[in-house]
Formats: structure tokens, C-alpha cells, sequence
């Protein structure tokens, strides 16, 4: 039987029958059925969050190629799509019941506020930085650079959240730091753009630095939820999401006009080289499908884990070097081909790691990790019930 059925007692007339072989049968069936549809939503949200990165990159690497050159507004457009996200999150929040976690006491509206301000002021500063990346650099050169992000939430999860750097770990870490920094001696890369030696650093260390505020960013939010918020339900993430990126927007925003970029917008669109309907339509289909990958991100979150979710993206990342290679025709030399063996096999040890630490999690709690289909209810650390779903 399922461990998230209760047994339903059936009295009748002081008789209390066991349940027939048809009833076992049905619930069997019912148990494989919610199988199939869980790793069918797993399989979207995957899709969504490889195809959402990819897509998005192309398209700003599409923006600038074609005459586009403000950064603040290619940073806007990261961000403010998220009310995108409001259907999906009134459709899907009486689907997601299940709290992770739960300590019982609401945070108050002030702690909620300023994890959302401060949080909302570093995913704006840490997307400008990744806009400035895109400008400068081959695309293909900027997504074996952000493969570095793993590394970095790593590092941070050691001294912020209590992870174990295990031999694993360590490896994963050494395997995309070297990765990363084998790029910055690719000598092909400073005549993209024409910029010179010292700007392609620049703008390596921008990419670089992007990627540690994305790192820093994952691990402050599992902060915020185990210690400031203390619950970490469907709602409470959903909120977090749409209100650090409301912020966010608005520091972008704020950057664009004090910039004066915005009064270059008019005549960047005449420029444009695939016109001006063109250069609306990327911008728009950017923004939506930075909120695809946030939609599948989220999904992964409460089927699986927000490591697992993590690592998704990260695969994502390998496949835009790949497009940029068909599509923009950037050389793939032997210094990138080395970097993203490099990268992958740092991306499968940091994976390989959370599998085994979530096998050990299950276990410790009750949950078995075979295709058990008595799988007995278990209490979290708060006292609530932990129930597994097929």
C-alpha cells in the first residue's frame, strides 16, 4: 500500500473484513499510476530548466549581436518577467500541500521584508554582472565559466549552511575551479569584440564573480529559510521568488535610468539589424523564458530537493556551448573541449554526492529507497509528518 494512503477501517455490522485481492490489485495500480505522473512532471521541469537556460542565453547573446548593447536592459529583462509566475503559482498551490519543513512560528513581516530587500539587491547586482559577461565574451567561453556556480554554492554551503565537504565534494570543486580558470588563458578569445587582453579579463572576473554571487545567493536563501522564515512551504518559496525578484527588477530598473542607458533604447531599436519588431520580440521572449526556467526550477524544487534542482541547471549549462558552436560559430579549441570534460565531470561528482546524501536522509527518517509500496509514514524534526509520495 502507498505510505501516503491512511488505511480506512470498514465496520459493518461488528464486522471488520480484510481487504480483498481486487482492493490490492487496484491499489497497485494506483501506486505505479502516481509513479509515471510524478517522474512525467520531473521529466518537464527538467526540460523546462535545461530549455529555459539555453534559450534565454541564446537570446541575449542574440541581443547583442545584433546591434543591442545596454546592459542594464538586458538585466531588466532577466528579471521582470516574474509576474509570469502568478497563474502557476494560484494553479499549483492547491497541488503543493506538502511542507518540507515547518518550525510552526511564522517570520515576522520586518524579517520577511529585509531578507527579501537584501536578497533582492544581490540576484540584481549578480545578473548585471552576468549581462557584462554575455557583452564580452564568446557565449560558449560564458557558460563553461558559470559552470563554476556549483563550486561556489559549495563553498558557501560549507561555512553558511553545514555541509560536508567530503572527498566528493572536494573533487567537484577542484575538477570546475580548473575547469573555469583554464579559460582565462584561451588566447582566441581577445579578438572577440575587439576588445583588448585586459577587457576580456575584466569581463572573465565579471563572470566569474557573477557566478559567486549566484552561489551566495542559494546558500543565503536556505539561510533565510531555516533561520529567518522557518518553513519552507510551496507559498513561502513561490513568495520568495516573486518578491526578491520584484526587487531586483526594481534595482535594475533604477540602474537603467540612473545609467542614462534608457536614452539610447530608441535608437538601439532603429539599429537593430533584424528590426525593430525583432528587437521587441527577443526582449520579451527573454524575459518569459527566464520564467519558464524559474517555473521548472521551482517544480524540481518540491518533487525532488532544491540540490537536485541546482544540479539541473548546472547540466543546462554544457548544452549552450554546443548551440553557440551552430549557431554563432564559436571555435570550440581544445582548451574548451578539455573545460567542459572538466566541468562535466565535476557536475556528475557534485550530484553523485547529493544522491548519496539523500539516500542517507531517507534512510535516517524512514523513507525507503526502493520501490517499496508500504513505505511507513515518518515524523521530520519538527514533529510533522513526513509523508513520501510515489
Amino acid at each position: 500500500m502507498k505510505g501516503d494512503q491512511e488505511l480506512q477501517v470498514i465496520v459493518q455490522q461488528g464486522k471488520e473484513p480484510n481487504p480483498t485481492v481486487q482492493d490490492e490489485r487496484n491499489s497497485v495500480g494506483s501506486n505505479h499510476t502516481n509513479i509515471y505522473k510524478r517522474w512525467l512532471r520531473v521529466i518537464i521541469y527538467t526540460f523546462f530548466v535545461i530549455s529555459g537556460q539555453s534559450v534565454a542565453t541564446i537570446l541575449g547573446r542574440l541581443y547583442y549581436d545584433n546591434g543591442g548593447n545596454s546592459k542594464w536592459l538586458a538585466t531588466v529583462v532577466q528579471l521582470v518577467g516574474f509576474p509570469v509566475l502568478l497563474p502557476y503559482y494560484l494553479f499549483s498551490i492547491k497541488t503543493h500541500t506538502t511542507t518540507h519543513r515547518d518550525d510552526g512560528k511564522a517570520a515576522s513581516h520586518r524579517n520577511r521584508v529585509l531578507v527579501y530587500l537584501a536578497l533582492g539587491v544581490l540576484v540584481g547586482g549578480d545578473c548585471y554582472l552576468y549581462s557584462i559577461g554575455l557583452l564580452y565574451l564568446p557565449v560558449s567561453t560564458f557558460s563553461l565559466i558559470c559552470a563554476s556556480q556549483l563550486a561556489f554554492r559549495a563553498f558557501f554551503s560549507y561555512f553558511l549552511n553545514s555541509q560536508k565537504l567530503t572527498p566528493i565534494i572536494l573533487n567537484s570543486l577542484l575538477l570546475l575551479t580548473i575547469s573555469s580558470n583554464l579559460l582565462a588563458f584561451n588566447n582566441e578569445e581577445s579578438n572577440f569584440k575587439k576588445v583588448t587582453r585586459g577587457q576580456y579579463v575584466t569581463r572573465f572576473i565579471c563572470t566569474i564573480g557573477a557566478s559567486a554571487g549566484f552561489g551566495l545567493v542559494l546558500s543565503l536563501q536556505q539561510v533565510a529559510f531555516r533561520k529567518v522564515l522557518k518553513r519552507q512551504t510551496f507559498s513561502e518559496v513561490m513568495d520568495m521568488i516573486i518578491y526578491v525578484s520584484l526587487v531586483a527588477s526594481c534595482v535594475s530598473l533604477v540602474g537603467l535610468f540612473s545609467s542614462g542607458e534608457w536614452k539610447t533604447l530608441s535608437s538601439e531599436m532603429d539599429r537593430y539589424k533584424l528590426g525593430k519588431v525583432s528587437y521587441v520580440m527577443n526582449l520579451v521572449w527573454t524575459a518569459v523564458i527566464w520564467q519558464v526556467f524559474n517555473i521548472g526550477g521551482t517544480g524540481l524544487i518540491f518533487e525532488l530537493s532544491s540540490l537536485f534542482s541546482n544540479a539541473i541547471s548546472a547540466l543546462g549549462l554544457p548544452v549552450v556551448p554546443v548551440l553557440a558552436v551552430i549557431i554563432f560559430h564559436d571555435k570550440m579549441n581544445g582548451l574548451k573541449v578539455i573545460s567542459m570534460i572538466l566541468a562535466f565531470w565535476g557536475f556528475m561528482s557534485y550530484v553523485y554526492q547529493h544522491y548519496l546524501d539523500d539516500k542517507n536522509l531517507k534512510k535516517s527518517i524512514g523513507i525507503p529507497t526502493s520501490g517499496s509500496s508500504d513505505s511507513p509514514e515518518a515524523k521530520g524534526s519538527g514533529g510533522q509528518k513526513i509523508q513520501t509520495s510515489a
